[in-house]
This record gives C-alpha cells, structure tokens and sequence, in this order.
C-alpha cells in the first residue's frame, strides 16, 4: 500500500478553511485520484501542520495514474480557496 501524505505547515500569517477543506477540496481530490482510502487530519492547537490529508493507493502505478489525471490542473488551482499555506507532500509504503 503506498500512502500520499499531504502537510500543510502552521506559520505566522497563515490561514486555513477547515471547513472548505473537507466539504470541496478533498472530494475534488478524490474525484481526481480515485484512492482506496483517505483520511483528513485537523492539527490541534501549537502543532506543526494545520492539516493533512493522507489518500491511500494499492500500488505505487496507481499513484503515478492518479498525478496524471486531467483534473490535477483544477485540484492545484483550488488550493487558493481553502489556504495561503504551500502544501508539503510525501510519498510512503504503509509498512504496517
């Protein structure tokens, strides 16, 4: 199983729509890429990340499909409306 984490960092002067996040752009996310799963994290007062979202792919050839998706145009561009934060992505096999 490989694991897309994407962070977004917490910082002086930055701002988040929690509520946007989860209702528009994820499910436009999940629209895109099609994963087995996701998860939506709200980071808790003092830590690092405002959020994070962790979207699930059988194999790492799924992944690959899902950034060559069409719609990535339009998932990027609708970052501006839930966030002023550049998101943070990491890539991992789920060892357990």
């Amino acid at each position: 199983m490989i694991k897309l984490t994407v962070s977004y960092p917490n910082g002086e002067g930055t701002t988040f729509d929690h509520d946007y996040y989860a209702a528009t752009h994820v499910p436009l996310c999940n629209s895109a890429f099609s994963p087995v799963k996701t998860e939506i994290e709200k980071g808790v007062d003092g830590q690092p990340n405002a959020a994070a979202v962790g979207f699930y792919f059988d194999s790492m050839d799924s992944l690959q499909a899902a950034f060559g998706n069409p719609k990535m145009g339009d998932v990027m561009a609708d970052v501006a409306n839930y966030t002023n934060i550049a998101p943070v992505m990491q890539i991992s096999e789920v060892v357990s």
